[in-house]
C-alpha cells in the first residue's frame, strides 16, 4: 500500500488546528513537499487521510 498526493488545489470546507511536531518531522515533510512542488500542509494533510482511509488509526 502506497500513499498518493493529491496535488490539487482545490478549495474546501476546512478548520484551522495547530499541532506540534518535532523539528525533524518538520524537515522530513518539508523535503517530501519540496520534491514534488506543493505545500507542507498538502502533504500532512494527505498523510492524515490516507491513514483513516487505510483504517491505521485503530
Amino acid at each position: 500500500m502506497s500513499i498518493e498526493i493529491d496535488f490539487k488545489k482545490s478549495k474546501v470546507n476546512a478548520s484551522y488546528k495547530t499541532i506540534y511536531l518535532k523539528n525533524e518531522t518538520i524537515d522530513k515533510i518539508n523535503q517530501i513537499a519540496n520534491k514534488n512542488d506543493t505545500s507542507f500542509n498538502n502533504i500532512v494533510v494527505n498523510m492524515i487521510e490516507y491513514c483513516l482511509k487505510e483504517g491505521l488509526t485503530s
